[in-house]
């Protein structure tokens, strides 16, 4: 009997062993994309630091540079990008009818999008929480203050639920005032039809440097009332897909960890730390496991930099946004971004 279970835990363990060694397959996506030879990227019709489109079209920010990442990964060039503007209503249609290949679109990863809407979020790109602005010269300093005002929203998003459930939990009787499009509400609150706008955080700094005729004119309340993990997404049911733009973001978090750069990344490939050694496919071959060749991260690293330069490019204190690191700093240093490790 334990000659015979012995043979059993030995095949077993022999099992998993080839099949844990074993090299990924290619999804469908990913053959789509190379026969494509372009990464189809959905993100914002226009949001300063996260995804917008210069004069010339050349789309920035820290949503797009995940897609720049992505695209060096799997062909090699930046550039084979197509963008693709979408609004609040049209991110997960265009999703889910295969129109987009990856959603990078400062979208928060909730519960119900992530097991109702036949997606699979990637990861956390920016930690936020939503937040208020008011004119700088109003009487109103404090979230709490809103009582009875009316709030320019926009609809078809979680802002306009955490709305509503705030101003229930604390009895303010806000009175949204709804807009399809994040233009036409923002727009309204310049305009003075509303007595505060609501949304992100990091959206309200976009808005306000943006479009704002003097950003000192208008104040961003000091209250978050929500969690807002923002991240991209991907179609579910594609494992390979799925695993490689996980592990993209996670290859930026680690450089970021162990000083990797966009300048210094040809000249680590010399470093002696086993992880720098790993993520650059110095020592090991874990591109192998992901359908990739070896240099997958080194090639995202290449084209975009590291985490933490993205953010500070895109986002961060001396960007126009001028946002603190705060949560979305690594986790050794006060914040919330962790990567699982590459090996």
């Amino acid at each position: 009997m334990l000659k015979t279970f012995s043979r059993l835990a030995l095949g077993a363990a022999v099992a998993v062993g080839a099949f844990a060694s074993a090299p990924a397959l290619a999804g469908k996506t990913i053959d789509t994309i190379k026969q494509r030879g372009q990464l189809v990227c959905g993100v914002n019709t226009g949001l300063a630091g996260f995804s917008a489109a210069d004069s010339q079209g050349n789309w920035s920010g820290l949503d797009v540079d995940y897609c720049k990442a992505l695209a060096a990964t799997l062909l090699g060039d930046v550039t084979k990008i197509k963008w693709t503007p979408l609004n609040a209503q049209q991110r997960f249609t265009a999703l889910q009818s295969g129109e987009i290949d990856v959603l990078s679109r400062n979208t928060t990863w909730t519960l119900t999008r992530d097991s109702s809407l036949g997606l699979s979020f990637v990861g956390v790109t920016y930690y936020d929480g939503q937040g208020f602005m008011v004119p700088s010269k109003g009487k109103i300093k404090s979230a709490k203050q809103l009582k009875g005002a009316t709030v320019c929203v926009q609809s078809g998003t979680t802002t306009e639920k955490n709305l509503t459930d705030y101003s229930r939990a604390n009895n303010l009787n806000i009175k949204p005032v709804v807009f399809e499009k994040v233009e036409a509400a923002t727009g309204a609150y310049f305009a003075g039809r509303c007595q505060a706008y609501t949304t992100d955080a990091s959206g309200l700094a976009s808005v306000r440097n943006k479009e704002a005729k003097n950003p000192a004119d208008h104040l961003i309340l000091p209250e978050l009332i929500s969690k807002e993990p923002l991240g991209p997404s991907v179609r579910r049911g594609d494992d390979e897909f799925f695993a490689i733009a996980r592990w993209v973001l996670f290859a930026l978090l680690e450089a970021e960890e162990y000083g990797v750069t966009q300048a210094n990344v040809d000249q680590m490939k010399s470093s002696t730390d086993p992880v720098v050694q790993r993520l650059l496919g110095v020592s090991e071959d874990t591109g192998k496991l992901l359908g990739l060749d070896k240099d997958w991260a080194y090639r995202a690293i290449k084209a975009v930099g590291n985490y933490g330069e993205i953010f500070e490019r895109n986002v961060g204190p001396k960007s126009p946004l001028g946002l603190p690191r705060g949560a979305n700093n690594l986790w050794n240093k006060g914040g919330l971004m962790y990567a699982p490790p590459v090996r």
